[in-house]
């Protein structure tokens, strides 16, 4: 994928942290995320940078982003990964009115269930390419391989990917559905049944150094205080 190109005015401006009800913010972020927004408008993120339902994320090549939730769940992309936040509501004590959902569009992710996962789990669910998986208070991989070709996925069967670090997801489509456990793989390929793969498929998880220290440590990348945005507009 070419590096996203700004042929265009930029209107940079700063902004207070986001207030956490109903949305997430970006915790951790190594080169460059963009938003959609449901308007159609556009937005390069930063570290503390909102996210709402609605909002439609993309890293570049080589970038890495994590957004953590307002219930501690987190979602870290990888490279050249797109996903659509399309719900998530969370309050401490309405419990009934919480729900996840995330799409994979393209790309891949790694996830951890927060307090909406454990108390909720038939609320929290992502969608892929050729399945829904539904998650059970857990930690989990999910690796599109239809629309990227690059990389791992060269060497893969054309297929969504799926591994559980910890927990349980469910995997479901219109041909079956696949319960894995922690250390179990799994892939689902288009029209067929989510099947189990006796051996971890190796999708490299590799960010740089400074970020997996920052995620260890609690630590932002760089840069603390407020968060600069940038909007794009056309010339």
């Amino acid at each position: 994928m070419e590096p996203l190109r700004c042929i265009a005015v930029f209107a940079c401006t700063l902004a207070l942290a986001p207030a956490w009800a109903d949305s997430g913010n970006v915790s951790q972020l190594s080169g460059t995320l963009s938003v959609k927004k449901p308007d159609g408008t556009v937005r390069i993120l930063s570290q503390k940078s909102e996210v709402r339902p609605g909002d439609t994320l993309q890293t570049e090549r080589d970038s890495y982003a994590q957004v953590r939730f307002a219930d501690g769940g987190q979602v870290t992309l990888k490279p050249n990964t797109t996903v659509r936040l399309d719900q998530f509501s969370f309050s401490q004590d309405k419990p009934q009115e919480d729900s996840f959902a995330i799409r994979l569009i393209k790309g891949g992710l790694r996830a951890v269930t927060g307090t909406l996962g454990r108390r909720n789990p038939q609320k929290v669910g992502v969608t892929t390419q050729t399945a829904t998986v539904g998650i059970r208070g857990t930690t989990f991989s999910l690796d599109d391989c239809i629309n990227d070709r690059g990389g791992d996925c060269s060497r893969l069967q054309p297929a969504v990917y799926v591994g559980v670090s910890d927990g349980e997801v469910v995997v479901r489509n219109e041909q079956g559905e696949l319960s894995l456990g922690a250390g179990q793989f799994g892939h689902i390929s288009r029209g067929e049944k989510p099947l189990f793969l006796s051996t971890d498929p190796g999708l490299q998880f590799a960010p740089p150094a400074t970020f997996i220290q920052s995620l260890l440590s609690g630590r932002q990348v760089a840069g603390i205080g407020e968060k600069l945005e940038c909007a794009i507009s056309a010339r």
